[in-house]
């Protein structure tokens, strides 16, 4: 039979087609959403995790039936000491999707830190913060009146959570917290809701800080990239599938 270079064409067209389908089939991997995330403490191990300013983990921080705890006593506000910060150290990040489930104790009190910087007497001097708190609790517990701003949910001491779509559980229960960051919008999720927004760094984000709480914390904010941290406040907490993913 004959073979014209069309048929030539044709063949080597097929060959190419039937070669790829060969190489790919039971070989390809397919990327998926899940590939992006990078698990920060996935139930079995506290690797990357150390204090804030230290070189280990305080011991208060343990693994129990696969859930990061701080093990220690409730605390009332007024006999607060803290100190046991830590942070996940193996790496900075700057843009990013951060997700975890927590749950706290009756006046539960704790954070989420991000671009954390070490040298400083705490995170909080430098580092925004997702405040973590028993809203249902804490002022009858503690005798005491808490500004919109200390409240579950807020970006603390800077922007208030919208109480018209927040969830808040009662101590005990599991929440599940996401913070996203890039330059151009930041935003706080809380059990599948949006708390708030801000542009960071903008007009209206300079005038809060010089305002307020953190006027006299020069360092406050300015960093674009830093840890991830999470703060000991007295309070027993519980932490799992901590994850984030870069944007």
């Amino acid at each position: 039979m004959r073979v014209t270079n069309f048929t030539k064409v044709i063949l080597a067209f097929l060959a190419t087609v039937l070669f790829s389908a060969c190489q790919s089939t039971g070989k390809t991997e397919i990327k998926t959403e899940e590939d992006d995330w990078i698990h920060l403490f996935d139930g079995t191990s506290m690797e990357g995790w150390r204090a804030y300013n230290g070189e280990s983990l305080p011991p208060q921080w343990v693994i129990e039936d696969g859930v990061l705890t701080f093990d220690t006593e409730k605390k009332l506000e007024s006999d607060h000491s803290g100190g046991k910060d830590i942070i996940y150290a193996a790496e900075e990040f700057d843009n990013f999707e951060l997700y975890l489930e927590w749950k706290i104790p009756e006046g539960g009190n704790s954070g989420v830190f991000y671009h954390v910087k070490e040298g400083y007497g705490g995170p909080y001097e430098a580092s925004p913060e997702y405040q973590l708190l028993d809203d249902l609790k804490w002022e009858e517990i503690n005798n005491a009146t808490l500004e919109e701003w200390q409240k579950t949910g807020a970006d603390y001491a800077m922007h208030t959570p919208d109480n018209n779509v927040k969830i808040v559980k009662p101590a005990g229960e599991w929440n599940t917290t996401r913070i996203k960051f890039t330059p151009e919008l930041a935003e706080h999720w809380l059990n599948g809701k949006k708390l708030l927004s801000f542009v960071p760094w903008d007009a209206d984000w300079e005038a809060k800080k010089l305002a307020g709480k953190w006027k006299d914390y020069p360092d406050y904010g300015k960093f674009k990239t830093g840890y991830i941290g999470l703060q000991d406040h007295d309070s027993p907490l519980w932490f799992r599938n901590i994850k984030i993913r870069k944007l």
